[in-house]
């Protein structure tokens, strides 16, 4: 909860203190190495979610087009919008 969150210090100390008032929560000893070890490491958790949650592939190009068609069989088709997209996708940091 504290990682998702990326709790600052103030919502460390509420989150904290509400997990120790809580039936079978955590002691104040185990609260106080908690939000010693999320000041310690918050930077370094947060950007290792960052990375976990990122996709592999980033979007390197990206070209798009509206077309419409001017002659068809039916029609109700004539002028009907039509979108083409082409993205290109590259590995992470290549």
């Amino acid at each position: 909860s504290i990682a998702s969150a990326d709790m600052d210090l103030n919502q460390l100390e509420a989150f904290l203190t509400a997990q120790t008032k809580k039936q079978g929560g955590i002691t104040s000893d185990q609260a106080a190495v908690i939000a010693k070890f999320w000041k310690n490491h918050r930077t370094q958790i947060h950007e290792s979610l960052i990375n976990q949650s990122r996709w592999d592939n980033v979007l390197k190009n990206m070209n798009w087009r509206v077309d419409l068609k001017a002659q068809l069989r039916h029609v109700d088709q004539i002028n009907t919008p039509v979108a083409i997209v082409e993205m290109e996708l590259g590995k992470n940091g290549q």
